[in-house]
């Protein structure tokens, strides 16, 4: 059997929509040696594809990372094969908190040199040597307590739609860029208590070890990240510290953890919180726009993207290197509150 798939987006799109069952989507990683990650990615495409599996899924040598959408009716079987295989048994499942069944098209299986692009080289510290996980209920106790410094370790982009009442939110583009920047900050109160999170918990089993590596003292981290957070407090009855949305890398984008909307369009400053990428494919940089500014702009960032996309195909080499030449590769931009910045400044010129 070919072990990729051959169908366009648009084809994919229409066998997920015509769909009569209903999908749970979930994630999960492990860091575990895998001696032979193109064989094991083989073997498990083979597998989830059986199962009509759609997702995103990383392996390579230092383990496995996966967002995925299983079809409910075979979520038992899923959970029964990951059980019987020595990297995936008893590996910690989490569930999305809002579930349309639409998170993912496709199954895409990759092999990358590490399942979380961090830039770091892993033999200038023991990345073994990780911080304490706390339960749900631990870290939500610990947030408000003095001496306690609660770290956001997502993407600027990714915080500025949620996160934990008080926590410090660096203005990052990178994980690589966010673990050094906050070494830095927190530089002169390495003795405090460090409380980590992240959407499934991932990024904090590295980032822990860089901090104490780094001479932190006192590092804990959230077990499961946001995702198990916002299903504990729920069934506990207790009140979200978390505000806002929890932003997540498949169609959906984000999924509301306590209702609250703390962010604003990037175009007209309306409470908003939806991502969405520039209908312009030359640009399509990922910000925030409401409603009515996706009509106005026909989905675009700016008045320029918008220009290129509803050039005629006559004229649309001309446009197309006229906005290549004013703008070079929209992609290099921030994303975020400083792309704003960068089309208001743009559109006064």
């Amino acid at each position: 059997m070919q072990l990729y798939n051959r169908k366009s987006k648009d084809e994919l799109k229409e066998i997920l929509k015509s769909e009569k069952f209903k999908r749970i989507t979930i994630s999960f990683y492990r860091y575990v040696r895998i001696e032979e990650p193109g064989e094991f990615r083989d073997f498990l495409y083979r597998q989830w594809n059986k199962l009509d599996c759609l997702g995103r899924i990383y392996v390579a040598r230092e383990g496995i990372n996966a967002q995925m959408s299983v079809p409910e009716h075979n979520l038992d079987d899923f959970i029964e094969q990951a059980n019987q295989n020595e990297y995936l048994c008893g590996i910690p499942v989490k569930y999305a908190i809002e579930d349309d069944g639409k998170s993912f098209y496709k199954l895409t299986i990759k092999v990358r040199p590490k399942i979380v692009a961090d830039g770091l080289a892993d033999d200038s510290f023991d990345v073994s040597n990780v911080g304490k996980h706390l339960t749900a209920l631990e870290f939500h106790e610990l947030v408000d307590q003095q001496d306690t410094l609660v770290v956001d370790m997502r993407n600027h982009y990714e915080s500025e739609i949620g996160h934990f009442s008080g926590a410090l939110c660096p203005d990052a583009d990178t994980f690589r860029e966010e673990i050094e920047m906050v070494v830095d900050q927190l530089k002169d109160q390495k003795e405090k208590k460090l409380l980590l999170y992240c959407t499934g918990g991932i990024r904090c089993e590295k980032a822990s070890a860089y901090f104490k590596h780094h001479g932190f003292n006192d590092v804990n981290q959230l077990y499961g990240g946001i995702l198990e957070y916002a299903r504990q407090i729920k069934s506990l009855e207790l009140e979200s510290k978390f505000i806002g949305k929890n932003f997540v890398f498949d169609d959906r984008l984000g999924e509301s953890v306590n209702g609250e909307v703390i962010a604003h369009c990037h175009q007209c400053g309306r409470k908003c919180d939806s991502h969405t990428n520039c209908a312009n494919n030359l640009c399509h940089i990922l910000f925030i726009q409401c409603k009515e500014c996706a009509t106005q702009f026909n989905g675009c960032c700016s008045n320029e993207c918008e220009s290129v996309l509803l050039t005629s195909e006559s004229d649309r080499d001309l446009h197309v290197q006229a906005f290549k030449r004013k703008f070079g590769n929209r992609k290099s931009f921030r994303k975020g509150i400083e792309h704003k910045v960068a089309l208001i400044a743009t559109e006064k010129e």
